[in-house]
């Protein structure tokens, strides 16, 4: 099967697009080409994987991560009626969701005795310096400078592995270096999602499973979607054809065309409340302009020799609109229908936002909540498979319905 699959990327295509010679500005002519395809989704998963660290990914092409470790600094204290003095404040950084204790060093023989603290990587923590040394804040105690370099408050001074700053009531605050690769609440590795998937496909969330999850969003996009094409289809077909309609409602159609499907989720809770149907109606107003404005664009790019020839030879009117019209029509409808599919999909989060209790939508809007990251990039990677698989299956449909595109 491997084989196959390779052969088929090597060996050149020998379709209808292939036989072409002129394809700049020619889209039958443009075929994916699939080695360019893996290549790309092989690149953002090395990428994905370089930023956050993963196992996945070779050691040797992980961006530079955060300071985890033991580093150290040195301040230099003044106090009323004392000379200078400098102690070393030693920092252990630990991963986080571990553990770390501060490290035990010895206090050192001037009045400003050496620190130390433990503070999470990706994090920051304000260290008083000034807790142990024999003459506090109440002596004048202040720090002048950090490796000697001359700090105020408001101020910073760059370490080997970290920054030094100073609040403005003169305490230190030590950030650890952070480094180029995301923290983990941000942006998950893939594995840490992979396991996720398998902890939700096994168990479900918020008591229903992840098959439930996804059919509740497939079921209210493609009625939402369906109800659209019922409607929108008919509505552009008849102001392509009619002055009257296109009078009538075009006025309608593009001035809702550019509303988004969020700006009407109000609208629809106050019409039809927060239950399915609120949502159905959501997509349904998301697809239903889509749809009107590809069936006008169908009809008015029908060439009209097409039309006088069929006259010409007899047809009716009845005969022109079945076999000219519709089928000059439908690549443009079949365009956008995927374009409105994606619309939906890309409302579905929106419109499961009403009172949801099942959806793909609803895991992410629940888990963006507690900050579920790996929940949330995993609810989009389904989002985005599924979507794909239905614009797939659309444009098979497309070629087995409309094999005249492109050609004719």
């Amino acid at each position: 099967m491997i084989w196959r699959f390779i052969k088929r990327l090597l060996t050149p295509k020998k379709d209808y697009g292939s036989l072409k010679t002129v394809t700049f500005g020619d889209e039958s002519a443009v075929a994916s080409n699939y080695a360019a395809s893996a290549i790309s989704i092989l690149l953002i998963f090395v990428m994905w994987g370089a930023f956050t660290g993963s196992r996945l990914v070779p050691s040797f092409l992980h961006a530079p991560g955060p300071f985890v470790g033991t580093t150290s600094f040195t301040y230099t204290a003044e106090a009323d009626g004392q000379a200078p003095d400098e102690a070393t404040v030693t920092v252990r950084v630990f991963e986080v969701g571990q553990e770390g204790d501060a490290p035990e060093v010895e206090p050192g023989d001037g009045w400003a005795k050496n620190d130390s603290d433990s503070i999470g990587a990706w994090r920051s923590g304000l260290i008083r310096v000034d807790k142990n040394d024999d003459y506090g804040r109440k002596e004048g105690h202040r720090v002048t400078a950090v490796n000697g370099q001359a700090i105020a408050p408001g101020q910073s001074v760059e370490t080997e592995n970290g920054r030094v700053g100073m609040s403005p009531k003169g305490t230190l605050n030590f950030e650890p270096a952070k480094g180029w690769q995301m923290e983990p609440i941000w942006l998950p590795a893939p594995e840490a999602v992979w396991s996720r998937f398998m902890e939700i496909a096994s168990e479900g969330y918020r008591g229903s499973t992840l098959l439930e999850h996804l059919s509740y969003s497939l079921f209210r996009v493609f009625a939402g979607f369906i109800l659209g094409a019922l409607i929108g289809i008919p509505l552009g077909y008849a102001m392509g054809l009619s002055d009257w309609f296109r009078g009538w409602f075009d006025p309608i159609v593009e001035f809702m065309r550019p509303v988004p499907p969020l700006a009407l989720i109000p609208l629809v809770i106050i019409w039809a409340g927060i239950g399915e149907e609120g949502k159905v109606i959501l997509l349904f107003l998301a697809a239903l302009w889509i749809m009107a404005i590809a069936a006008r664009a169908g009809v008015s790019g029908v060439a009209i020799s097409k039309v006088h020839a069929a006259y010409s030879l007899g047809a009716s009117k009845t005969q022109i609109m079945r076999h000219v019209i519709v089928p000059n029509s439908l690549p443009e409808i079949f365009t956008g229908a995927r374009v409105a599919m994606g619309v939906c999909w890309g409302t579905v989060v929106a419109a499961e936002l009403v009172a949801a209790e099942k959806g793909a939508g609803m895991m992410i809007m629940v888990a963006s909540k507690f900050q579920l990251t790996d929940i949330v990039i995993m609810g989009i990677i389904l989002i985005g498979i599924i979507g794909f698989g239905i614009d797939i299956l659309m444009r098979l449909a497309e070629r087995a319905l409309v094999p005249w595109k492109g050609k004719i």
